[in-house]
């Protein structure tokens, strides 16, 4: 990708930049009560069921993340109560940058002012950002377009709101399900994909890789 200098860089919020411990938290609220060997794909269907959960009318991510447990649960024969679910939940306020976040923002936050859109809720997200170690522009929320990514229209409302199309923005993600695809169909030409392991490469949707964000600076030219 040719050196772009965007009004905005936009980022996705959890997994990208925060260390988005999903995994984690479900293995630890359900050891004891999922086997070793079952665990595994116990935590793939919750991964699962959480990306359909947000595919339809917004509910509250509490509900996304209750629900997403309540399913997996059935799924794999496990007796679901809704504290199990909220554990989960309240969780995340708790999660910090991976590693390389705080540095790499450094790097670009100087010269170019930084968005966050995320699939949070507006009481979550402020705990998870001021961790990072950068100043950001603006940061919206699932809750406040009441949309989730994938949908198209959490990406209209983030241009929206900044007052600009998807030829201003440079925008980064580690996940091409929830953020890339989408960026693709809806034009934005520059996005730039943070492999941290999640989900397979998939060169046709057209983005910028780089191992962390250590590497956002060389792909705006600083």
């Amino acid at each position: 990708m040719a050196i772009f200098k965007p009004k905005y860089i936009t980022f996705d919020c959890y997994g990208t930049l925060t260390n988005f411990d999903m995994a984690g938290a479900a293995r630890r609220q359900y050891q004891g009560k999922v086997s070793d060997g079952d665990m595994p794909g116990f935590i793939e269907s919750f991964r699962g069921y959480r990306l359909d959960e947000v595919l339809g009318a917004w509910k509250p991510f509490h509900e996304v993340v209750c629900n997403a447990v309540e399913r997996t649960c059935r799924k794999w024969g496990v007796d679901y109560i809704e504290s199990d679910g909220m554990a989960i939940y309240r969780a995340v306020p708790t999660w910090g940058p991976h590693a390389d976040v705080p540095a790499g923002l450094s790097a670009i936050a100087k010269e170019f002012p930084l968005v966050i859109f995320s699939n949070a809720a507006d009481e979550q997200i402020g705990h998870n950002v001021e961790k990072l170690g950068a100043p950001f522009f603006k940061v919206f929320t699932a809750q406040q377009a009441q949309v989730y990514k994938p949908r198209y229209r959490a990406f209209e409302f983030m241009l929206d709101s900044l007052g600009c199309g998807p030829e201003d923005i440079l925008h980064v993600s580690s996940s091409l399900r929830y953020d890339l695809m989408s960026a693709y169909d809806l034009g934005i030409k520059n996005k730039v994909w943070v492999n941290r392991g999640h989900e397979p490469a998939n060169p046709f949707y057209q983005y910028t890789e780089v191992k962390d964000t250590s590497g956002l600076a060389a792909v705006v030219g600083l």
